[in-house]
């Protein structure tokens, strides 16, 4: 009898219990590539201030944690890597967002809002002249709506390439005077772009953009060159009046206490979800809410949007861009972007 006949046979049980320690294993595994991913582009993305040092130190970082993770044997080395970690976090913690940077002009003066009965008066309004991407007229205005006069809420969905990621944002309607629009976006400095992965490590400071749609929109579609579509907004007036209270007390907290832009968690979709709840929307999370492309399609389904027309056709007739570069930059500009739209709001 060879020595393998003479091995007992594996136990059902067995079985179970090999199959649950090599969960747990690759469940260790993958913490700790995730732990050591995180971390080193933490580095990376620090307030270190040379570029070099910083990409250095996070190589460094995911080198040993390699090594002491899965290499050496000596036991200690994890609790090694552990300590390093919770340094990493720590210092991670020490960096603040500011108010006090070269901020590029379009986004250089945080708005304000203040409530006076029915009146709310903004000041850092943006109305800028436009003539090319990098081109304009810088213009902060004042300017004043009354609660009682919005009727009801529009929302942008922008693209600047094929995909299901883009900007989202939002018009508030009035019955007396032009649209509101607020849009959530990092406040970037001079020289800086948007960067997806930078966005989720500290790299941007967040800001309400409140502005002239004339502005915010032929922005996009005239020197952007994204695609814009706009949607009526199916909810009522006293859910769209919450909605735009809850959008001036961030914007006054904003205003006096600096936070991150994050793509994940503290972003243009994200946010105006999480508003809608507070407002009163009763509703479960949908990945369309992280892969905001899609957003539109979640809309119709749930009935926020026109659903008198198929989603194809209410789509093509909600994009706006070729009449918005059309529009020039008239008062008429929202009215004009509008005249065609699907039906309004209820």
């Amino acid at each position: 009898m060879t020595f393998a006949e003479a091995r007992p046979a594996r136990t059902p049980g067995r079985r179970v219990l090999d199959a649950l320690r090599l969960l747990v294993r690759a469940l260790g595994y993958f913490c700790g590539a995730l732990l050591m991913a995180w971390a080193s582009l933490a580095i990376n993305f620090s307030n270190l201030p040379w570029p070099w040092l910083r990409l250095v130190l996070a190589i460094s970082f995911a080198a040993f944690g390699v090594w002491a993770l899965w290499i050496t044997r000596r036991p200690r080395m994890p609790w090694v890597f552990a300590g390093l970690f919770v340094v990493v976090c720590v210092w991670w913690a020490t960096i603040l967002p500011s108010h006090d940077r070269d901020w590029r002009t379009e986004v250089a003066v945080m708005p304000r809002a203040i409530i006076a009965g029915d009146r709310v008066r903004f000041a850092g309004v943006r109305n800028f002249d436009f003539r090319s991407r990098d081109d304009f007229t810088a213009r902060y205005e004042e300017r004043e709506v009354l609660l009682s006069h919005l009727t009801g809420v529009d929302f942008y969905v922008s693209f600047w390439a094929e995909g299901p990621i883009g900007h989202t944002f939002l018009s508030f309607i009035f019955d007396n005077a032009p649209p509101l629009a607020i849009s959530i976006e990092t406040r970037p400095e001079v020289g800086e772009g948007f960067d997806p992965l930078a966005s989720m490590f500290k790299q941007f400071e967040l800001i309400y953009v409140v502005g002239e749609e004339r502005d915010l929109v032929r922005l996009r579609t005239n020197f952007r060159d994204e695609e814009v579509f706009l949607y009526h907004l199916n909810i009522s007036r006293d859910a769209a009046r919450r909605l735009f209270l809850v959008y001036v007390e961030r914007i006054n907290e904003l205003h006096d206490h600096p936070e991150w832009y994050h793509l994940l968690s503290n972003s243009c979709t994200i946010n105006i979800v999480r508003y809608a709840n507070v407002a009163g929307r009763i509703g479960e999370w949908d990945i369309r809410h992280l892969l905001n492309g899609w957003i539109d399609r979640y809309f119709y389904n749930v009935g926020l949007v026109d659903t008198s027309l198929g989603f194809d056709e209410l789509r093509r007739r909600s994009n706006i861009t070729a009449v918005s570069r059309a529009a020039g930059n008239g008062e008429d500009f929202s009215e004009r972007i509008r005249a065609n739209l699907p039906p309004a709001h209820p």
